[in-house]
């Protein structure tokens, strides 16, 4: 990775970082569809997923009370199941598809989630399992799956304060998993993973972001921070997506 690149991917991180310290949403939405663009569809998701699994450990130890386990593990059994489908569609799909897939999956995402009207309530105990099953497909075929996770807290009645906590844990497992099965299976290889030494610099960003959320958090509404990242993940959804078409 060239130093632009670098820096472009380090201002994604950053940007996204304190999205999700202000709304519980952000890393994902913004990172994959930029790394997406510059580093490739498969490589450029694995990397997103690496660097969830870093930020939710660190957001996790700063929002840790307000977590809800119970919902977080009501998503786990999903998780797995759309993980390990999705990696089968990773390792088949030429690079050209799985861009416009993930273009796809992103913009679309974007649209029913936050262009929906207000949800019913739903109180069936297959929610949050059919919920994970999605937001993991999504997150290791696209590295997106807040959209999928708002409908959820939008169909469960979920605080704000509790979503944006829980789903820390959840986006640090999607991305843990995500990694694994991809690597297990075959749809990608070890090689495609960022240099070790990369982890220490993308842990000062994440910190740095967590900072700098926590400081705008009295300043900036999640709802701003909500918008603005979905804003951002528009504009690379829509740039992976016409990359993909042009390179049919």
């Amino acid at each position: 990775m060239d130093v632009t690149l670098a820096v472009v991917a380090g201002a994604a991180i950053l940007i996204g970082t304190i999205l999700q310290r202000l709304s519980g949403t952000g890393v994902g939405l913004v990172v994959a569809p930029i790394l997406t663009v510059l580093l490739g569809p498969v490589a450029g998701i694995l990397v997103t997923n690496a660097t969830t699994v870093v930020s939710g450990i660190l957001l996790l130890l700063s929002m840790r009370r307000d977590i809800e386990w119970r919902r977080y593990f009501a998503f786990l059994p999903g998780i797995l199941v759309g993980a390990v489908a999705a990696s089968f569609v990773v390792r088949s799909a030429p690079a050209s598809w799985l861009q416009i897939l993930i273009g796809a999956i992103v913009l679309a995402a974007l649209a029913t989630t936050f262009g929906l009207p207000r949800l019913p309530l739903v109180r069936s105990k297959a929610l949050g399992p059919v919920t994970g099953a999605i937001g993991g497909f999504f997150n290791t075929s696209a590295g997106v799956a807040a959209p999928i996770m708002v409908i959820n807290a939008k169909l469960s009645g979920w605080n704000q304060k509790a979503f944006a906590a829980t789903m820390q844990p959840t986006f640090m497992t999607m991305g843990i998993v995500s990694v694994v099965t991809k690597l297990s299976l075959g749809a990608t290889s070890i090689s495609e993973l960022p240099p070790v030494w990369m982890f220490g610099p993308v842990v000062v960003i994440v910190l740095g972001g967590i900072w700098i959320g926590g400081l705008l958090s009295m300043r900036v509404s999640s709802r701003t921070a909500r918008n603005t990242a979905i804003t951002l993940a528009a504009m690379g959804g829509a740039a992976a997506l016409i990359r993909g078409l042009v390179s049919l």
